[in-house]
């Protein structure tokens, strides 16, 4: 019997989700030439995992989360306009179709993040979090708007929304497996963000990251787990496997992809290197009775976002539209940190 003011649950899905734990190749030392061959040949390689992984889960395994730029490796050195050059995707260009392709030949809802190019903003990159549907749509493209040394659309803020509108910005998409949202790899630490997108509607978080693991948790381990309970949401973690092609220690980064659920237990975890361990099944009649429940624990109903709202709007932080009207170069974004805690210095909010 259902529960008076509980939503029904009688066709809420249920399904296996993956963090496919794979190795990222850099293409950062390489040549435009090479970089593309290495990106063709890592998306061939994910292909033939992505069949490999759901013969061993079988087919109710349905969303499969890949790790954080796991075609290309981060950038080092070198100028913005030449990263996008060399190692980001167009969205309608071959790299994208290929990833297509791999999803629909496996049935499956396939989210990659990569670096893309935009023709509205020529020169620069963004960092997207994308999910291909089985029949090779795209239902959701994120672009990471907090990043440390790289360009976002906040960057360019006013022309990012003229292009897109807010919903572009901060994206769910209600499929069959629920609803999705997509959050970058340390904006997993950034509360509001999964806030914003839970009060859209997001069920399931998937996040692709690449980051440093240890037998003790580390930050975005603990941010997986509160962002979970906050929300009352599922977090799908793909890491990576290691990086190779560089002069860093190729394990850094290295194993520890999970699935969290709304309690902020952990499904499953992957230790070290390449694996398809960190898979579980999600409910989602569990996520709907826990948000349609009075009770303490309905954290999300419980958010004063109006309190919120205004309270944040009284503070200067990280500007809009930073880069509006520049070309950024790498000094910058360092500099505008440094700027940013001058301010909150010279208000008195640090010390």
């Amino acid at each position: 019997m259902a529960v008076p003011g509980e939503a029904s649950t009688a066709t809420a899905p249920a399904y296996t989700a993956l963090a496919l734990q794979v190795t990222t190749h850099a293409v950062a030392p390489l040549g435009p030439e090479q970089a593309r061959a290495s990106i063709n040949a890592s998306i061939s390689r994910i292909g033939r995992q992505v069949q490999a992984a759901l013969q061993w889960h079988g087919p109710q395994c349905r969303l499969v989360v890949l790790p954080e730029y796991v075609l290309t490796g981060f950038p080092m050195g070198g100028t913005i306009p030449e990263w996008a050059g060399k190692a980001a995707l167009a969205p309608d260009g071959p790299e994208y179709e290929q990833l297509a392709a791999i999803a629909q030949r496996a049935g499956v809802f396939l989210a990659v993040n990569a670096y893309e190019t935009d023709t509205h903003f020529p020169d620069t990159y963004f960092q997207a979090s994308v999910v291909l549907g089985p029949n090779g749509d795209v239902v959701l493209r994120y672009r990471r708007l907090h990043s440390l040394f790289s360009p976002s659309p906040y960057d360019y803020w006013d022309r990012y929304l003229d292009a897109y509108g807010i919903d572009a910005v901060l994206p769910v998409a209600r499929t069959e497996l629920g609803v999705l949202a997509a959050i970058a790899s340390e904006e997993i630490l950034y509360p509001e963000l999964a806030r914003a997108l839970a009060l859209r509607g997001a069920e399931v978080f998937v996040h692709s990251s690449s980051e440093a693991t240890s037998p003790e948790l580390m930050p975005k381990a603990v941010a997986r787990r509160a962002r979970a309970i906050e929300n009352l949401a599922y977090v799908v973690s793909a890491n990576s496997a290691g990086i190779r092609g560089t002069d860093l220690a190729g394990d850094s980064t290295d194993g520890g992809s999970e699935l969290i659920d709304h309690l902020g237990r952990v499904l499953a975890r992957a230790g070290a290197g390449e694996s398809v361990n960190a898979a579980a099944e999600l409910d989602l009649g569990t996520i709907r009775r826990a948000r349609t429940r009075p009770g303490m624990g309905n954290l999300l109903a419980r958010t004063k976002s109006a309190l919120w709202a205004q309270e944040y709007g009284r503070h200067d932080v990280e500007r809009p539209n930073a880069l509006a009207d520049s070309q950024p170069d790498r000094a910058f974004f360092a500099a505008r940190q440094r700027n940013v805690i001058d301010r909150l210095q010279q208000a008195g909010v640090l010390s």
